[in-house]
């Protein structure tokens, strides 16, 4: 699909500032060779093999300077034992302007925004779940966005602009890999719609921030598309082909974080308004929301960290969403939260790391639990050992449906 032609002249324009400054930049190579190994431990995938991940990734990442620009490529190569497949993947591509009072990017970055520990409320930006679930490096969980990205820096705050042209979904676990929960197996005429390329369609995004009284406090904005796809079955009462499609979201909110009670306290909230279905009366659609997220983490003696988190997300027409329902789906509560903990000991001047990250469901009664042990060989060399535990709640919640899918994990990676 043709990219919109205002984006590809701020393409080409990009281009042809790099040709100009490139030949006379000076670039630093690194990367890193890693092993990624997954086992199941409590039943077969779908498909019948026993393993969530086997694979060997090579990673590169070149960095140039020249003047006030910046240059940044990191890319991605791996070999998927599972699929039986080379993955090549652009994680990062960039071009940085920097100036006095503003910045600019543009190509594909990682954005970031929240306070949230594996909870998202104000980064709306994709992540990748089956990445994160079979037992890959958590900086695996992010997903580059194609757009750009500008900084301005006028004195009383500082303000960030995004623009991200091409919409890229959330990656859910692979149903070939993953036993989930599925409301309609009996129909496998199945298509997925994402927003097309266009200026109605770019999505655009916020974020002002600032110091006050020693508290870091930011304000958000998103305009743009659910990241999780909703279901249009066709026909609605014997339904015998399934539309996966992306209802449009606009997303407000703010967050605030500082030191209080020996530690640091995280506040964020959200508004997610289901531009789609105001009303709530689409079950088919994700109804409007209110997400909120109070987070507090203290260091109790030397390298022993704690994190809690209490997270929720209140539907806000949930009346007229359960007066629609079809019969025979499960039901969404009202109030969906949950509570997670974060442990984190060093020993050995910090190169043996023992963590433990677990949600549980306060609603649903599900839960995960991520244990893991790293372990630094040398500067360049670490290994980690880690494992995935599913289970608690119905069928259908959140963990709960990947009960069957636990998995031990080893990673390994030199880094040049």
């Amino acid at each position: 699909m043709l990219i919109p032609r205002p984006w590809r002249l701020a393409w080409l324009a990009a281009s042809l500032l790099l040709n100009v400054e490139v030949c006379e930049a000076e670039f630093d190579l690194h990367g890193f060779v890693q092993g990624n190994y997954g086992l199941d431990t409590a039943s077969s995938n779908p498909d019948g093999r026993d393993s969530k991940l086997a694979e060997e990734r090579i990673q590169l990442k070149l960095e140039g300077n020249q003047g006030p620009l910046r240059f940044f490529v990191k890319t991605d190569l791996a070999w998927d034992h599972v699929d039986d497949q080379e993955d090549p993947e652009l994680r990062e591509g960039t071009i940085d302007y920097t100036a006095a009072a503003w910045d600019c990017r543009i190509g594909r970055q990682m954005v970031t925004w929240g306070l949230g520990d594996l909870v998202f409320i104000n980064d709306v930006f994709p992540k990748d779940y089956e990445a994160f679930f079979s037992g890959q490096p958590l900086e695996y969980m992010k997903k580059g966005v194609d757009g750009v990205k500008a900084g301005l820096y006028p004195g009383f705050a500082s303000l960030e602009l995004i623009a991200i042209p091409l919409f890229t979904p959330n990656h859910f676990p692979d149903a070939k890999r993953f036993w989930l929960y599925d409301p309609m197996p009996g129909v496998s005429n199945r298509q997925t719609v994402e927003p097309g390329a266009s200026l109605d369609n770019t999505e655009v995004a916020g974020r002002v921030y600032r110091d006050i009284a020693g508290f870091d406090a930011s304000l958000y904005g998103y305009r743009g598309f659910f990241r999780q796809p909703a279901m249009q079955p066709d026909p609605a009462a014997a339904p015998t082909r399934l539309t996966l499609w992306y209802p449009a979201l606009a997303v407000y909110g703010a967050s605030l974080q500082g030191s209080a009670l020996h530690g640091v306290i995280s506040l964020e909230a959200g508004y997610y308004d289901s531009r789609d279905d105001r009303e709530g009366d689409d079950p088919m659609i994700p109804n409007s929301q209110a997400r909120f997220l109070v987070g507090y983490q203290r260091q109790f003696w030397e390298d022993f960290t704690v994190g809690l988190q209490y997270y929720g997300e209140r539907m806000l027409d949930h009346g007229n969403y359960t007066a629609t329902l079809p019969p025979g789906l499960p039901a969404e509560d009202r109030l969906h939260d949950l509570i997670s903990v974060r442990l984190t000991q060093l020993l050995r001047h910090q190169t043996v790391k023992l963590s433990l990250f677990t949600f549980r469901g306060l609603a649903s009664g599900d839960y995960l639990v991520n244990p893991e042990v790293k372990y630094n060989f040398t500067d360049q060399v670490w290994g980690a050992l880690g494992a995935n535990i599913f289970g608690g709640g119905e069928t259908w919640s959140q963990f709960g449906q990947l009960d069957r899918n636990d998995n031990i994990y080893l990673q390994v990676r030199y880094e040049f």
